[in-house]
């Protein structure tokens, strides 16, 4: 069942597994905050088991694009259409998450973010292969995030 991400009261429903539980949480309460003060949509998880499909598009973009293939479970995902911008999103155990933007006009922005929650190490999957800018949040904390433009189609 989709979890409505609750930005005020930060909850860690669903990631309690996380060695940085709170930190995710609040680098998920991020990220609803920012879609609705943006475009005003109501940001909403599921258990990777409810939407397999999310997990194996981003999951396939990744390995096609860069030849990346993480090693955390994941837990959660989302998956929506806001701004003619498709975006999925999966959080990892490990405090990873993952954004896919894809245009859904040809020629649109299509790009993979990733982001490392508070006290989140780089995983070795990613280490050498991109280079993270911090950002400071009042939910998460300190966010390293980078990103990869993806050139094919999906």
């Amino acid at each position: 069942m989709p979890y409505e991400v609750d930005f005020t009261t930060v909850s860690t429903a669903g990631l309690e597994t996380s060695p940085v539980v709170d930190a995710l949480a609040g680098l998920r309460a991020n990220e609803a905050r920012y879609y609705k003060n943006k475009y005003d949509h109501v940001f909403t998880v599921s258990p990777v088991a409810e939407a397999p499909e999310v997990l194996e598009w981003i999951t396939g973009i990744l390995k096609s694009e860069r030849d990346l293939v993480i090693s955390s479970p994941a837990l959660e995902v989302s998956d929506f259409v806001v701004d003619g911008l498709h975006m999925a999103y999966v959080f990892y155990e490990s405090g990873l998450s993952i954004n896919v933007m894809y245009a859904v006009e040809d020629g649109g922005k299509r790009a993979v973010g990733f982001k490392l929650s508070d006290g989140m190490d780089v995983p070795e999957e990613l280490e050498g292969r991109f280079k993270f800018a911090r950002q400071k949040s009042k939910l998460a904390g300190t966010i390293r995030g980078s990103y990869f433009v993806i050139k094919g189609e999906h």
